[in-house]
């Protein structure tokens, strides 16, 4: 299923965002791998994000080729976050704004109806990430805030850079506003 507004130009090709299927875990997994430093997880657990958790994720797809990847979810505690786990864009659909566009389509489907906040983590040095969920707030009128949250002492035994907890209110009441275009 293609999303209504989801037509990201790139370039020279356009980006079609859609509900990712299991049977784009192996791409996304590749996706992943290619877009370094991401963390990168099992097929399995992308296959498993595709099927179990795709209206809360988005697939880009250019010429039939997975150029973006979001993977999100709304965490059963909190029902009003939309917590974004992975963003990654392929080198070819890079500059163009389709993180932003990705992230939207997200935000703006009836499964994020209720969503007041976007959280997610990111190490101080991704610079990418951090533009990209700026751009974003920005898109609501909003600034992002973040803190220290998992610790690489304390939760990562030295081994992965501090992850810091970023908040992006969306200033909307539950099933409120869109972004402004």
């Amino acid at each position: 299923m293609v999303d209504t507004l989801e037509r990201a130009r790139t370039t020279k090709k356009t980006a079609v965002l859609r509900t990712p299927t299991k049977d784009d875990g192996s791409a996304v997994w590749e996706l992943v791998a290619e877009c370094k430093p991401l963390d990168e997880n099992s097929m399995y657990m992308n296959l498993v994000q595709c099927d179990h958790f795709s209206e809360t994720c988005v697939i880009a797809e250019m010429d039939g080729d997975v150029v973006g990847w979001i993977s999100g979810h709304i965490p059963p505690s909190e029902p009003e976050t939309l917590f974004v786990w992975q963003v990654a864009v392929s080198e070819k659909a890079r500059g163009q704004g389709l993180g932003t566009k990705m992230l939207r389509a997200i935000v703006e489907r009836d499964v994020s109806k209720d969503v007041k906040q976007v959280k997610t983590t990111i190490t101080r040095d991704n610079d990418p990430s951090w533009s990209l969920f700026r751009r974003f707030a920005r898109r609501f009128g909003t600034e992002l805030v973040d803190e220290p949250h998992f610790i690489k002492s304390e939760h990562f035994n030295g081994q992965h850079d501090t992850e810091h907890m970023v908040t992006i209110d969306l200033g909307r009441g539950a099933g409120q506003g869109q972004a402004a275009a």
